[in-house]
């Protein structure tokens, strides 16, 4: 009796040979640009499963392509996130240019907030927050969204309000309040 993977009829496509392309010495199919094989063998125990020798394979500069791809793909998916991030966290979109990268440098306390950004995690585990009081105009709220703008960029959601629009939001109804602090909650920060 034979086993079941005999009788199937695996299709292993052939490299795609370019015109700059040629057979080495060992009978491999190389990349004319990268001198890399676009081809490998098969392990000797596989060649008879397979009914070939050899099977497709990535030469360095069609490795350093796809490599590129899936960066690119990578960098949109997370500009995507920080954008919803950012669109769900922010009750004000001109809150989102509120960046430690656009500081003036007169708030001593910026370095504090960075602190508090590099030690995420510590501060998350200890659950340790940030009070900030002062005169208006001091810089309270740009500090809180330099913070909230750096961890978002980290894919961590945050939400940015203050007292009055949560008292105003409970207010407004009194069905969903119990949902409404339950959203509030969800955030880590």
């Amino acid at each position: 009796m034979k086993p079941a993977f005999e009788d199937m009829n695996l299709q292993i496509p052939a490299a795609t040979a370019e015109p700059e392309d040629y057979t080495g010495e060992d009978g491999l199919l190389y990349c004319g640009k990268c001198r890399t094989p676009k081809e490998a063998y098969f392990p000797a125990d596989k060649v008879a499963l397979f009914g070939r020798d050899r099977h497709p394979a990535e030469c360095d500069c069609q490795r350093a392509q796809r490599m590129e791809r899936e960066a690119a793909e990578q960098q949109r998916k997370h500009r995507d996130k920080v954008e919803e991030l950012k669109r769900l966290g922010f009750t004000d979109p001109a809150m989102r240019e509120w960046t430690f990268a656009n500081d003036n440098g007169r708030n001593p306390q910026m370095k504090t907030a960075r602190f508090y950004v590099e030690h995420w995690e510590d501060m998350k585990a200890g659950n340790i927050g940030y009070l900030l009081w002062g005169s208006v105009g001091t810089g309270k709220s740009y500090l809180a969204g330099c913070i909230a703008n750096a961890l978002m960029e980290q894919e961590i959601s945050v939400k940015m309000t203050n007292f009055a629009a949560v008292l105003n939001d409970l207010a407004a109804t009194f069905e969903g309040r119990n949902e409404y602090i339950s959203n509030l909650c969800r955030y880590p920060l």
